[in-house]
């Protein structure tokens, strides 16, 4: 039986839309951006489990987000912006993602798409968007198509009309876009040509699905986004088809966040493995001790957590800062390859102590543990939905074939 309207409407999240950007606060240094995200991620912790066990959607904390300013942080100084580092990206990512990860995830297609952006778009592209994400307006994402096609098989199409340009596909796992204001989207023009395509939240035909239901990242609202002849105008169209002769650091910035979303999840499992170990968790009758923190199995198990975190984070930082580095001079083949491995050894570490230590959190805690009331499934549930984003072990291969056959890494946003 098909979807009737009422069905669609029923669940599509239009009981609230996303607010009107009037202004947001301008964030100016670094420091700044990571005393903001501070001050959010402390709010946005009270109810993380709450919102994941009941499935709240984070309307509120989302606008709160956006009035923060911290959406424009990556916006060139040319058009008005702070353009702070990818370090302080990174970092703030970590932090809101250790709070909650699935509202942490949220912005992570806006500062991909804003990444691209500033390598294929026009300086009139530029200023008209630069100048609404200044004013707190968000990017969400229309992700891949469903279906047995491989994940960059297109089937949108934006046509040109009498009446003018046309959008028309179905697009998955669309982060973010429930919260939108502008829903960019991979399509097909009558060239046969890649486009990036942005269509505004509230024009006629587009439709946004509150369908994602995954057992972890509940509240990132990763569902379907339908358009149905959606009308376009020419300055929402991206040449994405200009991109495969052109190196850039759009890929490797998409991907870098990732690896934070994952860092900032494993921060929080190990911060809780460590806190119910210390207040709640019993210690083994075989161990003659009266207190679980004094078990030195436990002791040692926790100091290899907290010695693979940091790892993985120097690893992550280092990767932003060679993203810095390399975003300061015109890219190359060469060093847009560099970026993605860097990226790549990053993206490993942070996958493997994620998995790792949402596992290991109930091993050292105990079944006391496991209890629903505690809600401490929630890291591995996140961990592991989130890190299935592009598989690890394509990352391995990636380094491998980097450098036993010094072979470039394929230039797309999973690289």
């Amino acid at each position: 039986m098909s979807e009737t309207k009422i069905d669609r409407e029923s669940r599509s999240g239009h009981g609230r839309r996303p607010a009107p950007a009037l202004a947001a606060h301008r964030i100016a240094t670094d420091e700044e951006a990571i005393a903001v995200a501070t001050a959010l991620a402390s709010r946005f912790s009270v109810e993380a489990a709450r919102r994941d066990r009941e499935r709240l959607l984070p309307w509120d904390e989302i606008e709160a987000y956006s009035a923060s300013g911290l959406g424009a942080i990556t916006v060139p100084k040319a058009f008005g912006g702070p353009d702070l580092s990818l370090v302080t990206l990174v970092r703030v990512f970590e932090i809101l993602c250790a709070a909650d990860p699935s509202l942490g995830q949220i912005p992570q297609n806006h500062f991909g798409v804003l990444a691209l952006l500033r390598d294929l778009g026009s300086d009139e592209q530029k200023a008209r968007f630069y100048a609404d994400i200044l004013k707190g307006e968000r990017i969400g994402n229309a992700g891949p198509e469903r279906g047995r096609n491989m994940i960059n098989h297109v089937t949108t199409r934006i046509t040109a009309r009498p009446d003018g340009l046309r959008l028309t596909g179905r697009r998955f796992y669309s982060t973010g876009a429930l919260f939108a204001h502008w829903i960019p989207t991979r399509a097909i023009d009558d060239e046969g040509r890649a486009v990036q395509v942005w269509a505004r939240f509230d024009a006629p035909g587009v439709t946004v699905l509150d369908d994602w239901s995954a057992f972890g990242q509940r509240t990132t609202a990763s569902g379907t986004v339908e358009f149905d002849g959606v009308p376009v105008a020419p300055i929402q169209v991206l040449p994405v088809w200009s991109a495969a002769d052109m190196p850039g650091l759009w890929g490797p910035i998409s991907q870098i966040i990732q690896a934070a979303i994952d860092a900032g999840i494993a921060r929080a499992a190990i911060d809780d493995a460590a806190a119910f170990v210390r207040d709640r968790a019993r210690p083994w009758m075989d161990s003659g001790l009266e207190r679980a923190s004094d078990d030195p199995t436990i002791i040692h198990e926790i100091g290899h957590l907290e010695a693979e975190f940091s790892a993985a984070q120097a690893l992550l930082h280092h990767a932003a800062g060679v993203l810095d580095e390399l975003s300061a001079r015109p890219v190359t083949l060469e060093t847009s390859a560099l970026a993605s491995v860097a990226v790549a050894e990053a993206k490993i570490l942070t996958t493997e102590i994620a998995l790792e230590a949402s596992e290991k959190l109930f091993d050292l805690a105990g079944s006391s543990a496991t209890r629903a009331t505690h809600a401490l499934d929630r890291h591995w549930r996140n961990a592991r939905v989130h890190t299935l984003h592009d598989p690890v072990r394509w990352k391995y291969h990636l380094l491998g074939n980097y450098y036993l056959n010094g072979a470039y890494p394929a230039r797309h946003q999973w690289n």
